[in-house]
């Protein structure tokens, strides 16, 4: 993995040169770790002409969260404790007689710009932008493998769930066996907060967990991910509980389910990102649920649950393949309920089969 690390960090120091900057300053922790293997809390990331050097304020614990740091990349550990290592990473680029250095100003704080702007003031700052985000758009086949982890032990975890008795328990409870089983199956962690939603709580986006508790002929939606090595998942799916689904429920799901198909099915290089996005939309916007509808219908993920490419009416932009995205679409009925479908696919072409599912939980309407 040096070589591969050394090859993205070259890729950025190209890019830079390229635009006149004699080295970068990466302080967005999930950039730091695509560039150096491992994000330290608190870690900055300085990619020079000649040298990289990951700077931090106390050593690198070596922790699962951390990551694996390339050997290859010199670590600078601060003398003194409370130091900033972004303000150090600009002296040091000073001292090196750099005469420009590109700043993510997108995750800087004003404050931590002009501390950077103090220390070193003959030192040009330009925005590099999300020059970083744009590389870790196409995953390799490692990265993907990672993704391909982790959708595993989410399966794994969704599914014993609905295996157990869940009547009476309440959201909270089963969120928090969710997380844990994640953890047993070998994840890093949950990949976001796990959501679980009953009866009229059902079908809400990002749902926070309550003291609710299941009940029979309830709609139950579960949003759930994993982290593997970093990479995160995520996977949503709704039940029905103890009885044989009304009328109503059937409706509503199969509405979703076409539309989450539709988005599916549309996940070819080149589509645009709005494409994919109205292919959903249309389906549940024709049934005279477009008001209600989110802003999205599906977002990249890797390092971070929620990364390019967003999948929206307005969105910019054509898929390439190796991108994997979630298709996620819902419809929440207040006061009644609703349902979510939610994979992580991978872009691919048709001539390798089409879209990659991560996530195979089965889609069918059970009755737990």
């Amino acid at each position: 993995m040096s070589d591969v690390y050394a090859a993205r960090r070259g890729l950025l120091r190209d890019r830079c040169a390229a635009a006149g900057n004699a080295a970068a300053l990466i302080t967005r922790p999930a950039n730091v770790r695509y560039l150096s293997g491992a994000s330290p809390l608190g870690a900055v990331l300085l990619v020079g002409s000649s040298e990289d050097v990951l700077l931090c304020g106390s050593p690198p614990t070596g922790d699962v969260d951390e990551g694996r740091l390339d050997e290859r990349l010199r670590v600078s550990v601060l003398a003194h404790s409370g130091g900033d290592p972004a303000v150090a990473a600009a002296d040091l680029a000073a001292a090196a007689r750099a005469d420009s250095l590109a700043v993510e100003e997108h995750h800087l704080t004003v404050g931590r710009h002009r501390a950077l702007r103090s220390v070193a003031p003959k030192l040009r700052l330009t925005d590099l932008g999300t020059a970083v985000e744009q590389q870790r758009l196409v995953k390799d086949e490692e990265e993907i493998a990672c993704l391909r982890i982790a959708a595993e032990i989410a399966d794994q975890a969704l599914g014993e769930l609905l295996e157990s008795i869940l009547v009476g328990r309440t959201e909270r409870h089963l969120a928090l066996e969710l997380e844990r089983r994640l953890v047993d199956h070998g994840a890093d962690g949950p990949a976001f907060p796990t959501s679980v939603g009953t009866g009229p709580n059902s079908g809400r986006s990002r749902h926070r967990p309550s003291d609710r508790r299941v009940e029979e002929g309830d709609f139950l939606s579960v949003c759930l991910g994993a982290t593997y090595r970093g990479y995160r998942c995520e996977i949503g799916r709704t039940f029905v509980i103890g009885t044989s689904p009304a009328d109503w429920q059937i409706e509503l799901y199969d509405l979703v389910f076409a539309a989450q198909r539709a988005g599916r099915e549309t996940l070819v290089p080149g589509a645009a990102y709005r494409d994919v996005d109205h292919a959903a939309r249309s389906v549940l916007d024709s049934a005279g649920h477009g008001e209600a509808l989110a802003a999205w219908t599906g977002h990249g993920v890797g390092l971070e649950i929620d990364e390019d490419p967003q999948l929206a009416p307005t969105a910019m932009g054509k898929l390439d393949a190796c991108v994997p995205v979630t298709v996620e679409p819902g419809v929440h009925l207040p006061g009644r309920g609703g349902v979510r479908i939610d994979d992580t696919l991978v872009v691919r072409p048709e001539a390798d089969g089409g879209p990659e599912l991560l996530t195979i939980t089965t889609k069918e309407l059970l009755a737990l």
